[in-house]
């Protein structure tokens, strides 16, 4: 019988980073292999916006950008008609980002990626064990959120 070794916190934590890291890679694949010019911070740009409008802080937080790389982000973006930029009534230095109609045609577009994606990454679980993935992993970031 094979034993297997406590999961330390450096293990966890590369193991969580590889999963990431691994999800992304096979998003960008995704992408790219449905004629999709977008990189997996543009697709959550994207998937976040399709949700309402967002701040630059919002957007860079939701991709894990800096908001430097994010306001270059949303400049390509634009530029490619998928985004805007409206001022907020009542303050003159705060800017939402919206979608235009182009954005939500690609985003209807992209959308289905994501689905292909998780099924890969979920085959050979049942749903009982899906379930239970995603209780613990929820688990496991409502812990580390935890304020003590």
């Amino acid at each position: 019988m094979k034993t297997t070794e406590p999961c330390n916190g450096s293990s966890l934590g590369l193991l969580f980073r590889q999963v990431r890291d691994a999800m992304w890679a096979r998003m960008e694949g995704e992408l790219a292999a449905n004629g999709h010019d977008l990189n997996f911070s543009q697709y959550i740009t994207l998937k976040t916006l399709a949700h309402g409008p967002a701040g630059v802080t919002e957007l860079a937080r939701a991709a894990y950008l800096h908001p430097g790389a994010m306001t270059r982000l949303l400049d390509k973006l634009e530029e490619r008609g998928l985004l805007a930029r409206e001022a907020v009534p009542g303050d003159r230095r705060a800017l939402h980002i919206v979608l235009t109609d182009a954005g939500r045609a690609m985003w209807t577009d992209v959308a289905p990626s994501a689905q292909r994606v998780h099924e890969v990454a979920m085959a050979n679980l049942d749903d009982a064990e899906r379930a239970e993935l995603l209780r613990l992993l929820s688990q496991v970031r409502d812990n580390l959120a935890a304020n003590d």
